[in-house]
């Protein structure tokens, strides 16, 4: 009787300490190939200095490459919820890709952490989707301060035929009567062509004050690269889409000048110390740049940081209701991420809500300039 008792007991605790480790499993797609790969690479880079653990518990990481294709992403989004039985998604670097795996997260109930800005969602999917970087339209009102302040009336934008595109568009458009000036163009190019002579010429034809580019990583000095060809004197301005050393790696001396909203961690170095973010961006560019190289520091890696943060600080609460690997679980994780408060990455301080999906204010805006062949603190 006592060897049966211990026996029970011993399959008791067996099967407790399996249910109290059960392992979270994430699925991440990213385009590592394809025209996004130069932020692709620095997403994927990160999951390397994350820990093994989210809330206490053991993580596995599926990371899957979409090159760069909406279609690819949505794909690997649904194996993740059919074939993997994924807690959760996150991706991609691209907005057009990262839309399309909305669909997946929704129709599932997979709650998602998206790693770029998304336009704005229908409930349903809104309601499962979180998203890491700043909104478009914040970043680019620190932009349109700028326009207001060297008093520009009169501002050409050529950006992505994309949902990117769309996005910087429209925000700097919205800023319009705020920043003094008004849009005179939108001219747009495929994020793969090699050449946007025809548009440039159209955006220098309507002598605008200033031009915004509304693209991403290396294609993005695409543009610029042509408009200081042609002679444009004016001030050439980005988004947080641009800042990476790609981007200055192809546009060499041409995208001196250069400048853009981004995160703290860029230019964590240059903070005050009274900075929200400063602590954990000087953390995690400290432990990047140790891996991957001196100067390697870019915003995409910090999104991938960030969003796993979000993570972490959620899981604890779904954990009290169901186990990792249940439906159950998935809805108590989506309604723990909706309450996430205080959470410091390395781009902002997060406080989400039923009605803010992102969680972010102002302290996740630093303007930079190219300088030097670097990424500077505009101050």
């Amino acid at each position: 009787m006592k060897r049966k008792l211990l026996a029970a007991l011993a399959a008791t605790a067996a099967l407790t300490a399996t249910a109290s480790h059960a392992e979270i499993t994430v699925g991440v797609s990213l385009g590592t190939t394809g025209p996004g790969s130069s932020l692709g690479v620095p997403y994927k880079n990160a999951f390397q200095l994350l820990p093994k653990t989210l809330g206490g518990e053991p993580v596995k990481y599926i990371i899957l490459d979409d090159e760069s294709k909406p279609d690819n992403a949505a794909k690997n989004a649904r194996k993740f919820v059919t074939e993997d039985k994924v807690d959760a998604i996150m991706g991609s670097n691209g907005v057009p890709s990262a839309v399309a795996m909305t669909a997946v997260a929704a129709e599932s109930q997979t709650p998602m952490v998206a790693l770029t800005p998304v336009p704005p969602l229908a409930p349903d999917r809104l309601k499962w989707t979180f998203v890491v970087p700043q909104p478009t339209e914040l970043m680019m009102s620190a932009v349109a301060e700028q326009l207001k302040a060297r008093g520009a009336k009169t501002v050409g934008f050529i950006g992505f035929s994309d949902t990117w595109g769309d996005l910087v568009y429209n925000a700097i458009t919205s800023l319009e009567k705020s920043g003094g000036y008004k849009v005179v163009t939108n001219e747009r190019f495929a994020r793969a062509d090699t050449s946007v002579t025809g548009q440039v010429l159209k955006v220098m034809a309507a002598n605008p004050d200033a031009v915004v580019v509304g693209g991403s990583g290396s294609p993005a000095a695409t543009p610029h690269i042509a408009l200081v060809e042609r002679g444009f004197k004016g001030p050439i301005y980005h988004n947080h889409g641009t800042v990476n050393q790609a981007f200055i790696q192809t546009g060499k001396k041409s995208v001196e000048g250069a400048v853009a909203p981004t995160g703290a961690l860029i230019v964590a170095e240059e903070l005050p110390d009274s900075f929200a973010t400063k602590a954990v961006s000087l953390d995690f560019v400290k432990r990047y740049e140790a891996m991957f190289g001196a100067g390697s520091r870019n915003a995409f890696a910090g999104y991938s940081y960030d969003g796993v943060a979000l993570l972490n600080a959620a899981v604890p609460a779904a954990l009290k209701i169901a186990k990792p690997g249940t439906p159950e679980f998935r809805a108590a994780l989506r309604d723990a991420l909706e309450n996430v408060k205080n959470v410091i990455g390395t781009h902002g301080v997060y406080n989400m809500s039923p009605a803010n999906h992102n969680g972010l204010d102002e302290r996740g805006r630093v303007l930079v300039r190219v300088q030097d062949g670097a990424w500077r603190l505009v101050k």
